[in-house]
């Protein structure tokens, strides 16, 4: 999982590292794989409806606040062309991740393919890169 942020507090937990820093940006690192992580998810899971547990903080800006707060972080929007060449990444570990083509050959047809999506981003990404 990746961060934007503004700014972030000297010390960072063991599974959060700094990728890049810029004079308005930073980008940060989670790797949600480690131990230390999912114990600070426990710590931020809450009942979000009766018998249903859930994290705040996992998904979207504003719901990462409380990740955010506890890490010290001001989130920062993350430019569109960013946000395009993290949604190719994921589209291309998605068509190859094993789970998925189990999909694929038990059957399973989605309304919108994997090589229609990545046609959509690259058009998005020509277009921002006319600009």
């Amino acid at each position: 999982m990746k961060l934007y942020a503004k700014t972030i507090s000297d010390t960072l937990p063991n599974w959060a590292n700094v990728v890049t820093k810029s004079a308005d940006l930073i980008e940060i690192e989670i790797n949600d794989e480690h131990p230390d992580f999912q114990s600070f998810l426990e710590d931020l899971e809450t009942e979000i409806e009766p018998r249903i547990m859930g994290v705040k903080a996992v998904r979207g800006a504003c719901r990462r606040q409380d990740l955010c707060s506890r890490l010290g972080i001001e989130m920062s929007n993350p430019h569109l062309q960013q946000l395009v060449e993290q949604a190719q990444t994921l589209v291309s570990e998605i068509a190859t991740h094993p789970d998925y083509k189990q999909l694929l050959e038990a059957g399973y047809q989605p309304d919108l393919n994997i090589a229609d999506t990545q046609t959509a981003l690259s058009y998005l990404q020509w277009e921002l890169d006319q600009k």
